[in-house]
């Protein structure tokens, strides 16, 4: 058994591991963590012409974007993260994507009924902001983290956990849409297993997202890791579970 020095040395420095865009390559074999059972590119291309402007919310690294394969000229994207908005600039702007800087949700740089489609995956957005910048009969797509992602996870290491974005649930959002006189197009929602092979991909994915496990850090938590470690020992992994869902709608 590796002794508690060596594996707090292991842990803090996954906490400093550095991460960029929204890329996991990090966890590869450390972690099982499937993809949704729908297709969100598969979804966003139905809805979605050559000729249309399309807008990617928080696009993050830009690799789910580029994936969609739309042309350049009509595509944006946004970014308020300052190393993935930099990285955002070396990769997707030399392509001729426009990249624009977000500080808040309801302020987004581009002018009323503007885009035809946008897009967003994983992303916080004003529903009122994505309504003022489509234009009539445009959609929008968004596939977003439930309110119970991960939970588990982070119930192992925070005493207390406060609920996390109660009000973020499909429901309140389809309600929201209709109220605005939208057409509710598709949606779903899934739970789905998700494991966890070892402590320290536990605590990496803890640090890059902080919103599900706040106030965490190794040296405040240690004895949970430790507890987590001997769980590992025992079972072999630790089990959780994953939350998404997705809307697609049009503006009338």
């Amino acid at each position: 058994m590796v002794n508690h020095a060596q594996l707090t040395a292991q842990w803090e420095a996954e906490e400093k591991f550095p991460f960029q865009g929204w890329d996991f390559s990090h966890l590869d074999g450390r972690w099982d963590c499937p993809a949704p059972p729908w297709d969100y590119r598969a979804v966003v291309e139905f809805y979605l012409n050559d000729n249309d402007r399309l807008l990617d919310l928080g696009t993050g690294g830009g690799e789910v974007l580029l994936s969609i394969g739309h042309p350049y000229g009509n595509t944006y994207a946004t970014e308020a993260y300052l190393p993935n908005l930099e990285l955002c600039r070396k990769v997707l702007s030399p392509l001729g994507l426009t990249v624009a800087q977000t500080y808040e949700d309801d302020k987004l740089p581009f002018e009323n009924a503007f885009f035809d489609c946008v897009i967003n995956r994983h992303e916080s957005f004003n529903l009122m902001e994505v309504d003022r910048v489509l234009k009539p009969g445009g959609y929008f797509v968004t596939q977003q983290v439930g309110n119970q992602n991960k939970r588990e996870f982070a119930q192992m290491l925070i005493d207390g956990l406060p609920p996390f974005f109660p009000a973020h649930t499909i429901e309140n959002y389809v309600i929201a849409l209709k109220e605005m006189g939208w057409r509710v197009l598709q949606t779903d929602e899934t739970r789905y297993p998700v494991k966890f092979y070892d402590v320290g991909a536990l605590v990496y994915y803890a640090k890059i997202i902080p919103w599900e496990f706040p106030g965490f850090s190794v040296k405040t938590h240690l004895d949970k890791l430790l507890a987590c470690q001997q769980e590992i020992e025992e079972k072999g992994l630790l089990l959780g579970s994953g939350h998404r869902w997705l809307i697609a709608a049009q503006k009338p």
